[in-house]
């Protein structure tokens, strides 16, 4: 039986990355940070952006120094500055946790995204990485074929679930006034 885990998603960042540390407060090579997607659904007669947030993690491997380059240039939003968040394209895997709870005793569970590689969407010049962003204009790379594929997507927007006839689910998060409210607008993010 073949398996498959992997997770494509635009979004943005909910808090700045922090780094993961063990008991003893030492960093062991990740970082830590919040993320938010939107997922679209008919209210009445509108499309409405309703907010998933998940917790997601990167790790460096190797050469690779992803979670270094995630805690220098990523952000999350700084409503005093108006600052918006980091938006990016996640490449990953779900992984799900599991620990006591110390309080109830209770087992608890909570699945996560682990970060395998992220591409910035921000214009440079927006990114606190200066010449470090993609262009916005730049759609992430396709997947790899498989061979059970047996149709071919019009593009790579479309391979990932992202636009459709009603609007660009893929846009990124907005902010909706007293309880609701549609609209893609990319200076609106709902934290």
């Amino acid at each position: 039986m073949a398996n498959l885990n992997k997770v494509m998603l635009i979004g943005r960042l909910t808090r700045d990355p922090e780094w993961i540390t063990n008991k003893s407060g030492e960093r062991v090579g990740g970082v830590k940070f919040g993320f938010a997607v939107n997922n679209r659904k008919l209210d009445g007669d509108r499309w409405v952006d309703v907010p998933v947030f998940i917790d997601m993690e990167i790790w460096n491997r190797g050469e690779t120094k992803q979670a270094d380059r995630a805690k220098e240039t990523l952000h999350g939003p700084n409503r005093e500055a108006g600052i918006k968040s980091s938006q990016v394209f996640i490449e990953g895997h779900l992984r799900l946790d599991e620990w006591t709870d110390k309080d109830t005793q209770k087992k608890r569970t909570k699945l996560m995204v682990v970060v395998d590689n992220f591409q910035y969407l921000d214009p440079a010049s927006e990114n606190t990485g200066a010449g470090m962003g993609e262009s916005a204009a730049r759609p992430p790379r396709a997947a790899p074929q498989t061979q059970a594929r047996t149709t071919r997507p019009s593009s790579n927007y479309a391979s990932a679930g992202y636009g459709d006839d009603e609007g660009d689910v893929g846009a990124p998060p907005a902010r909706h006034s007293s309880g609701g409210g549609g609209g893609n607008n990319e200076d609106e993010i709902p934290f």
